[in-house]
């Protein structure tokens, strides 16, 4: 049997934030003993180890949906740190942890929001005579469009930002998820991100819907809100000063909300941190 926490990571409210089941001591688990726990939750789940090497790194942390395996997912990995501090497993406040992404950083204070590093996007555009067809997956027309061009994001998995004039016509998407897919091979996606600006400066209200992860939509995504910080630095929409507040899960009842601010140097962006809280569902489950 295997012990799983059920944390909802970054929630607004009682039922807000992004499930994440995060099972403690995966050592020993297979590939599959994780993808099955994913399929059972139906969520990303976070798999906490022993670092491959403890000179450099504090843990390694694997992550599953339940069709793959992922290189990394935020919103696990402060659940996983989260997970980590209720259990007193954690010595100190700075962390390096091991992901197939690479290794991330950690900020865990003793109590409070916890932050974790994602390296500067890299950014293209999205060929415009693809336009057209992400417009028809998400029942939208030109004229909803904050921005003409849409832009391919990644920090650690490329997410395609999609700029809308308003919230509203953000909430009142329907998806063709049948062709969610297909669009996103053809663009080199894993994931559409449409967001539009919140009525407040530096608030910006999302929604991801993924390309291939054994659900339609996601209620909050810590690495697509890093890669849309960038992709709003291009847009000037934002500058290396601001600290962002990117709402997600509104539309789905689970209202979440990840905070978002620059690492620089010498007036330069060198990275980002994604900051939030959790929530802990107790009692622990039990899987076989």
């Amino acid at each position: 049997m295997t012990e799983v926490y059920m944390v909802r990571a970054f929630p607004m409210s009682e039922k807000g934030g992004n499930p994440a089941p995060i099972v403690l001591n995966a050592d020993g688990m297979s590939s599959e003993e994780m993808r099955k726990i994913a399929t059972h939750f139906g969520h990303e789940s976070g798999f906490i180890l022993t670092a491959t090497n403890s000179d450099d790194s504090d843990f390694k942390f694997r992550f599953f949906v339940p069709h793959h395996e992922m290189e990394m997912c935020g919103h696990a990995t402060i659940a996983a740190l989260w997970v980590l501090r209720k259990e007193k497993k954690i010595k100190k406040s700075r962390l390096v942890i091991d992901t197939l992404s690479g290794q991330v950083n950690a900020i865990v204070p003793e109590i409070g929001a916890i932050s974790v590093s994602q390296p500067v996007a890299i950014i293209t555009e999205v060929d415009p005579e693809y336009i057209g067809e992400v417009l028809a997956v998400l029942g939208l027309k030109s004229s909803d469009l904050a921005r003409p061009n849409m832009l391919n994001s990644c920090t650690s998995r490329i997410k395609t930002m999609i700029a809308l004039k308003d919230a509203s016509i953000l909430h009142a998407l329907e998806p063709d998820f049948e062709a969610m897919k297909n669009l996103c091979d053809k663009i080199g996606s894993t994931g559409l991100y449409p967001f539009a600006s919140g009525n407040v400066p530096f608030l910006f209200h999302t929604r991801q819907f993924p390309r291939s992860s054994g659900y339609q939509e996601d209620a909050a995504t810590g690495i697509a809100a890093a890669a849309l910080s960038f992709s709003l630095l291009k847009w000037n929409m934002a500058s290396l000063t601001d600290i962002l507040c990117i709402r997600q899960g509104e539309a789905m009842g689970h209202p979440s909300e990840i905070g978002i601010n620059f690492q620089k140097d010498d007036g330069e962006a060198t990275g980002c941190w994604i900051s939030g809280i959790c929530e802990i569902d107790l009692p622990n489950v039990m899987v076989e």
